[in-house]
């Protein structure tokens, strides 16, 4: 069965940040009444814990990091879910049911690509 990588994009905080915890319930009741599709995800820190990496020169080139996201934006990736479905109109129905797609934020889906 394919799976679909369901992208959070919400409300960039701190995990410290009290609007935090106040979103934990609904992600709570996501996990549990989508236990059988999800195979994995994570939340994931704020993005003043980002470093980006690029290679200058191609392969084997100088390494260059910089702190912070590769871009700026309002809403930041914040975390993720694969889901396994049918098809992409599964997948949407159960991307639709995180909050942050009817909270403000979005949830954006892809397919995974299956390289076995």
């Amino acid at each position: 069965m394919p799976q679909y990588a369901a992208l959070i994009y919400s409300t960039d905080l701190e995990p410290s940040d009290p609007r935090f915890a106040a979103m934990m319930p609904g992600y709570n009741a996501f996990g549990h009444e989508a236990e059988a599709v999800i195979r994995g995800g994570a939340a994931l820190y704020n993005n003043a814990t980002a470093t980006t990496v690029r290679v200058q020169g191609g392969k084997g080139g100088d390494v260059v990091t910089t702190d912070g996201p590769y871009a700026d934006t309002k809403e930041a990736l914040t975390g993720f879910y694969l889901i396994e479905a049918a098809d992409l109109d599964e997948a949407v129905v159960w991307a639709a049911k995180i909050p942050a797609a009817y909270d403000g934020g979005c949830v954006e889906v892809r397919p995974v690509v299956d390289f076995g």
